[in-house]
């Protein structure tokens, strides 16, 4: 029989979900052509607290830009398979002259990169539904925001 740690508390998975989004790098992202066809990449990111929103970079011919013009369905997912965030919304395509300087100032810093425009565009996601989860026992409270509110 497996023995797991404690399920976290909400409001627990939620601070460490949000730790996640500030610290972590990269994540793999999901998008799908309009004819159904699946992409899946690993792209850097910059979480905005003021905005709630994730900012990416991606070249403008990539599946994953070409998905989601100039808006549309994406999901995103942070961490390993026991400790998991599944972030699932709405991408918009923005021109790097669109992209608000101090934005484009932090996504540089804290990536130590900074896209060449116009070879590249950014992509701006809301979340609609974050989840969050290690093992089994934390699968019945696991969401943790649900049409854009945080349930904690």
């Amino acid at each position: 029989m497996t023995e797991y740690d404690p399920a976290r508390s909400r409001e627990q998975r939620k601070q460490d979900t949000l730790d996640r989004l500030r610290q972590d790098e990269d994540a793999w992202v999901a998008t799908a052509s309009p004819d159904g066809v699946p992409t899946l990449v690993p792209l850097s990111f910059l979480w905005q607290d003021d905005t709630g929103t994730l900012v990416m970079a991606t070249r403008r011919t990539n599946p994953t830009a070409v998905n989601v013009t100039p808006g549309g369905p994406i999901r995103i997912t942070l961490g390993p398979t026991r400790d998991v965030v599944l972030i699932e919304g709405e991408a918009r395509i923005l021109e790097g002259a669109d992209l608000p300087p101090a934005t484009r100032e932090a996504f540089a810093t804290k990536l130590r990169w900074n896209p060449r425009i116009p070879v590249w565009v950014f992509l701006r996601i809301t979340p609609h539904t974050v989840r969050a989860w290690r093992e089994v026992n934390e699968l019945a409270d696991r969401d943790l925001m649900l049409s854009g509110t945080w349930l904690v």
